[in-house]
C-alpha cells in the first residue's frame, strides 16, 4: 500500500502489473506501507484499475514520526509523512512527557478501522521542530534508515586494534614505499581509495611489438579483512548496505573506528588494501591487470581543488608545495587523458548535469547554495575508479563466479519510442535505432550540448534509460558502455563493494565464496569440478544465484532509501531557507513541465519551486507531453524547459516540502493576475 497526501492510495502488486487505485473511502481502514489483498472492481475513467480491500495481510510495525498536537481536548500525532493519511490518537497517559508541538515517534496500539482512527503511544520524543539537525532525525526515522549500531557491533569495533599488527601484514605485498596518494573533496572524512601512476615501456616479444603506456595502481581499503561474514559488524553493515550522506552529517555503514580509522587510507600510516594493478596503453585500453592484497602508506591527502591547481599551473605555488609528487600527478593526468579517449570510442554517455552543494552554518541552517563544479581532478579519479571496477567485473566474470554486478540497462521499447517521438517533436534530425546503443545516446547529447534547450533534451535522454541496480545477472552497464561492471572501489560505504572484495580474495585463494541464508558469507575450499580460478567458468546452483539476487535487491532498495532520505532533508532545508524570502522576486529557468504547472529553478539560489497553472494568467493552457511544454490556446504563449522567467516566492509549505512561486512578467513589469488565489 502506498498512500497519497490527497487521501487516496495505490496498491503496488507483487506481480509487477499496473498499480491498483484505492479511493479515499477504501483508505480508512488501511495505512501507508500495509500489505493488503485487494479485488479489482472496475477500470476508472482515467484507465486505472480501481479496487477494494479484502484483507490486511501485514501491518507496518515501524513507528510513525509526527508532531504532537492538542485539539478539542484530545492528544493526537499528525504524521510528518502525509502519505499515512490519518492523524493518530494518543491517550493522555501515553504521551511520554512530550509537550505540544514536539516531534515524536508513535507506535500504533490500535489500527484504523472504517469507523475509528488509529490509536498509538509515544515511544520517543525527538524534540522541537526548529532544533538543529531535527530534519535529519526525522528523515532517518521516516525512511527507516538504520542509524544505531547494535551493542555487539560497537563492542566488536572497540576491540579492534588501533594499528596494524604483524599478523595483518602476512601474505601481502609491501607498497609502503610507493607514493600512493588520496584525492578527495575538502570535507571528506573517510578515504577508501588511493592512486599512483608511472610510465611503462613494454618489451617486444614473440609476435608482439614494443609498447608504451602507464602502470596505474588503484589501492582500495581492505574492509573485508576486518568485517567478517556472520559477525555483528557484517550484520549491521548488510542491514544498512550504504552510508547515507546529509549536509553536515553522515550515517555511516561502518562504525567510526573502521570508517575513519583502521580502514581509512589516512596519510603517513600503514593500512591494508586490495590493489588493482593495471597496464594502460596509449589508447586508454587496459592490456593487463592483477589483484593482490597489500600494505600501503598514503604519501599525501590531496584535494580536488589542490590537484586541479597543480595540473593547471605546474610552476605555481601549489605545484611547488607538492614538488615531490608532481611527476606522479602529471602521469596520472596523462593516463586520464588516454582513458578519456577510450571512453569516447566506447560511446559512453556523459551528461554534464548541474550539481549543487548546500553550505550550512553552525546551527545546521542553509548559509548558501553553490554550484558544485567538476574539474580534471574529479574526472581523473573517476576514470581511475571506473578502470578498476571494470577489471573487478572482468576478473569475476572470467572465473564464472556469482557476484553482484552494477547493472544499467538501456531504454525499454516503450521508453525508446517515447524518446524518439519527443526528439521528432523538437525538430531534431536525430533518430534512434530499434535497439539503441550507448553511442547513439552519447551522440545526441553531444550534438545538442550547445542548444538553449540542452537541459530539456538531456533530461529526456536520462529518463529514457532505466535505473542502475545491483544484480547477479550481468546485463552490462549501458550508460558507461561496459559489457561487465562491478563496484569495487568504495567498500567503506557500500556493501556490494565489500562483497566484490570477498569474491576476489576467495578467487585469489582458489576458494569459492558462498552466500548463505542470514545474509552472511562463508569461505570453503572449492571442489575442483565446481570452480577453477582462471580456468573454466564455475557453475552456480539456482539456489545460490537466487541468494545473490536477493542481496542485490536489498542493496538496491537501501540505495534508493538513502537517496530519498537525503533528498527529503535537502528539500526541508531549502524550504526553511526560502521562508525568509517570501515576497521576493527572482530570475529563474523552467526546469520541468507538467499538466498542473511549471517547475522553476531560481538562478541565484539553485532552489526549485512550482508555478501552478492557475498562476499563468487568465487563459487555458494545454500540456504538450511530447514537447514538454504548456501552450496558451488564446495567445499561443509557450512555456517549456529552458524558458527564462521571473517569479515571486508566494508560499512555503515546510511539512509538504513544497515551494510555490507566482509568475512575474518576463519584462519585469506588473505581475500577472493569478486565478484561484
Amino acid at each position: 500500500m502506498q498512500g497519497h497526501r490527497d487521501g487516496h492510495g495505490f496498491v503496488h502488486r507483487d506481480d509487477g502489473e499496473a498499480a491498483i487505485y484505492l479511493p479515499p473511502q477504501e483508505m480508512r481502514s488501511v495505512m501507508h506501507r500495509d500489505r493488503v489483498r485487494v479485488r479489482v472492481l472496475r477500470i476508472d475513467r482515467r484507465g486505472r484499475p480501481e479496487g477494494r480491500v479484502l484483507d490486511i495481510l501485514e501491518r507496518r510495525r515501524a513507528p510513525v514520526i509526527g508532531r504532537l498536537l492538542h485539539e478539542a481536548g484530545h492528544w493526537l500525532v499528525a504524521p510528518e509523512d502525509r502519505r499515512w493519511g490519518q492523524d493518530i490518537l494518543v491517550p493522555k497517559n501515553a504521551i511520554a512527557g512530550a509537550v505540544e508541538g514536539q516531534v515524536v515517534a508513535v507506535e500504533l496500539t490500535e489500527p484504523p478501522s472504517l469507523h475509528a482512527q488509529p490509536v498509538g503511544r509515544v515511544v520517543e520524543v525527538l524534540g522541537g521542530i526548529d532544533d538543529a539537525g531535527m530534519e535529519i532525525e526525522i528523515a532517518v526515522r521516516k525512511f527507516e534508515v538504520p542509524h544505531q549500531f547494535s551493542p555487539e557491533t560497537l563492542a566488536q569495533a572497540a576491540a579492534l586494534p588501533d594499528k596494524l599488527r604483524a599478523a595483518d601484514r602476512r601474505h601481502r605485498i609491501d607498497l609502503s614505499d610507493v607514493p600512493l596518494v588520496t584525492i578527495d573533496g575538502e570535507d571528506a572524512r573517510d578515504f577508501d581509495d588511493a592512486v599512483y601512476c608511472e610510465p611503462f615501456e613494454g618489451r617486444p616479444g614473440r609476435g608482439r611489438k614494443a609498447s608504451s603506456g602507464w602502470r596505474l595502481l588503484v589501492a582500495i581499503a581492505d574492509v573485508s579483512h576486518y568485517v567478517k561474514p556472520g559477525e555483528a559488524l557484517d550484520a549491521d553493515a548488510y542491514e544498512r548496505a550504504t552510508s547515507v550522506y546529509f549536509p553536515r552529517r553522515v550515517i555511516p555503514m561502518l562504525p567510526e573506528k573502521l570508517s575513519n580509522g583502521l580502514c581509512s587510507l589516512n596519510p603517513d600510516v600503514d593500512r591494508l588494501a586490495m590493489v588493482c594493478d593495471m597496464l594502460v596503453d596509449a589508447d586508454g585500453e587496459v592490456g593487463a591487470y592483477q589483484f593482490y592484497p597489500a600494505v600501503m602508506r598514503s604519501h599525501a591527502r590531496l584535494t580536488y581543488t589542490e590537484v586541479a591547481a597543480v595540473l593547471a599551473n605546474t610552476r605555481g605555488p601549489e605545484a611547488e608545495r607538492r614538488a615531490v609528487l608532481l611527476p606522479h600527478l602529471l602521469h596520472l593526468h596523462e593516463v586520464y587523458r588516454a582513458l578519456l579517449k577510450a571512453r569516447a570510442r566506447r560511446g559512453a554517455v556523459d551528461f554534464e548535469t548541474p550539481e549543487t552543494q548546500i553550505v550550512c552554518d553552525a546551527d545546521g541552517r542553509i548559509e548558501r547554495i553553490v554550484p558544485r563544479t567538476r574539474n580534471d581532478a574529479h574526472r581523473l579519479i573517476e576514470e581511475a575508479m571506473l578502470a578498476a571496477n571494470v577489471c573487478a567485473a572482468d576478473f569475476i566474470a572470467a572465473a564464472g563466479h556469482p557476484a553482484l554486478y552494477r547493472v544499467h540497462e538501456g531504454p525499454t521499447p516503450e521508453k525508446r519510442l517515447a524518446l524518439a517521438n519527443q526528439l521528432r517533436a523538437l525538430g531534431l534530425g536525430l533518430s534512434l535505432s530499434d535497439d539503441p546503443k550507448p553511442a547513439e545516446i552519447a551522440a545526441i547529447a553531444e550534438a545538442t550540448r550547445e542548444r538553449p534547450d540542452a537541459r530539456q533534451i538531456h533530461t529526456m535522454l536520462l529518463r529514457s534509460m532505466q535505473q542502475a541496480i545491483y544484480s547477479a545477472d550481468n546485463a552490462g552497464h549501458f550508460g558507461l558502455a561496459y559489457p561487465a561492471y562491478a563496484h569495487f572501489t568504495s567498500p567503506i560505504r557500500r556493501y556490494p563493494d565489500l562483497l566484490v572484495h570477498r569474491v576476489i580474495k576467495s578467487l585469489l585463494g582458489g576458494r569459492r565464496y558462498r552466500l548463505t541464508l542470514g545474509d552472511t558469507v562463508a569461505l570453503a575450499p572449492a571442489p575442483a569440478d565446481v570452480v577453477r580460478v582462471r580456468g573454466k567458468a564455475a557453475r552456480a546452483s539456482l539456489h545460490e544465484l537466487e541468494l545473490w539476487e536477493l542481496a542485490g535487491a536489498h542493496c538496491s532498495a537501501c540505495e534508493r532509501r538513502a537517496d530519498e532520505a537525503s533528498r527529503d532533508v535537502e528539500a526541508w532545508l531549502k524550504c526553511r531557507y526560502m521562508r525568509d524570502r517570501l515576497g521576493e522576486d527572482f530570475d529563474g529557468t523552467v526546469s520541468g513541465v507538467a499538466g498542473f504547472g511549471l517547475f522553476v529553478t531560481l538562478d541565484p539560489l539553485y532552489v526549485e519551486g512550482l508555478v501552478h497553472i492557475t498562476e499563468l494568467g487568465g487563459e487555458y493552457y494545454r500540456f504538450d507531453e511530447l514537447r514538454q511544454e504548456l501552450r496558451g490556446e488564446r495567445t499561443g504563449v509557450r512555456y517549456g524547459i529552458g524558458t527564462r522567467v521571473r517569479v515571486q516566492v508566494s508560499r512555503v509549505d515546510l511539512d509538504g516540502r513544497r515551494i510555490d512561486f507566482r509568475l512575474v512578467r518576463p519584462d519585469g513589469g506588473d505581475r500577472l493576475q493569478a486565478a484561484g488565489r
